[in-house]
C-alpha cells in the first residue's frame, strides 16, 4: 500500500464472549455506527463455551438437536445475518462493521464479499497459504444445515475445500459481514448437534461435509496457534482493504446497547426459537 494513504479504521482486538453476547455486540456496533457514535470497526473474537449458532431463516426445531447441544456444554445462538450452522470452537470470528456508502464499499452484497475477502486472501497468505475466492455461483440443491458445506460467492477456498465461512446482513445503511477463520474442525461434533431425516442421510451429508470443508491445521505440516492466526488476520485486513487499524475499546454506549440485546434478544427463546 506505498504511496496510499491507509483508511483509519477501529479494531477491537480479539476477546471471548457468550454467544449472546457476541452477536449484542455486532448489532450494537452496527446501531453505534449508523447513529454516526463510531467509526467503521474490525472485531475479531472467540466464543465461551463453544457455540453452535445458526443463521436467520434457519428452523431451530427443526434443525438443531438441543438435547445433544446440552449433553456437550455447547452454547446456541440465533445470528442476525443469514446462513447455515456453525459450530464455533477453534477458530478465529472476525466482523467488519460499515456504511453501505463508503467508498471502499461496492453497492452489491455479492461484490463487497470480493472486498471482504481479500483482506482474508492475504491473511491466509501471510500463514504461506494460498487461499482462493471462489466465483459466484447458484447454491447446490444438496447442502446440508452446515454452513461449511459450500462455499458462497467468494468465500475462501484452499485445495479445493471451503476454509473461512461467511454472512452479510445489510440494516438501515449498514453492513455487517462477520464469519469464521478455522484453526480446527470436529465434524462429528457438528454433525451430532445437529437434526437429520435418518442416520444413513445423516452419514452421507457428513461425508460429503468432510470432502467441502478443511480446517487451516488439517493442511499443515506445522500447525499454528491462535496468536499466529490473528496477527497474520489483521495484517491481512492492512494489506487487502488498506486500513489503518487503530485499537480501541467498546463505548460504554455499545456495552450498554449490547447488555439490553443481551437479555432482549440473544439470551431469549423468541429470538433464539422464533422459527
Amino acid at each position: 500500500m506505498e504511496g496510499k494513504k491507509l483508511q483509519q479504521w477501529r479494531f477491537i482486538p480479539y476477546q471471548k464472549y457468550t454467544p449472546a453476547w457476541n452477536m449484542a455486540i455486532d448489532e450494537a456496533i452496527m446501531i453505534a455506527h449508523q447513529e454516526g457514535k463510531v467509526p467503521p470497526t474490525v472485531r475479531f473474537y472467540g466464543w465461551n463455551p463453544a457455540t453452535l449458532s445458526i443463521g436467520y431463516f434457519q428452523k431451530a426445531q427443526k434443525e438443531v438437536d438441543f438435547e445433544e447441544l446440552k449433553r456437550y456444554g455447547l452454547g446456541f445462538v440465533r445470528r442476525i445475518t443469514g446462513g447455515r450452522a456453525v459450530l464455533h470452537d477453534q477458530e478465529l470470528t472476525y466482523s467488519v462493521i460499515v456504511s453501505e456508502d463508503h467508498p471502499l464499499i461496492p453497492p452489491t452484497v455479492s461484490e463487497s464479499y470480493r472486498v471482504i475477502s481479500q483482506s482474508l486472501v492475504q491473511g491466509f497468505q501471510n500463514l504461506g497459504m494460498e487461499a482462493l475466492m471462489s466465483p459466484p455461483k447458484h447454491q447446490p440443491a444438496t447442502s446440508t444445515a452446515a454452513c461449511f458445506d459450500s462455499p458462497s460467492d467468494y468465500e475462501l477456498v484452499l485445495k479445493g475445500k471451503k476454509v473461512a465461512g461467511s454472512a452479510q446482513v445489510r440494516k438501515q445503511g449498514i453492513v455487517l459481514q462477520h464469519g469464521s477463520i478455522l484453526l480446527d474442525m470436529d465434524v462429528d461434533l457438528l454433525f451430532s448437534v445437529l437434526r437429520f431425516p435418518s442416520e444413513r442421510v445423516k452419514e452421507r451429508l457428513k461425508e460429503a461435509f468432510t470432502k467441502k470443508a478443511v480446517a487451516i491445521n488439517q493442511l499443515r505440516s506445522e500447525k499454528v496457534g491462535l496468536e499466529e492466526v490473528i496477527t497474520a488476520f489483521r495484517a491481512g485486513f492492512t494489506d487487502g482493504m488498506g486500513l489503518d487499524l487503530i485499537d480501541s475499546t467498546l463505548t460504554a454506549y455499545e456495552e450498554e446497547l449490547a447488555q439490553k440485546l443481551v437479555v432482549e434478544k440473544y439470551n431469549h427463546p423468541d429470538w433464539n426459537l422464533r422459527r
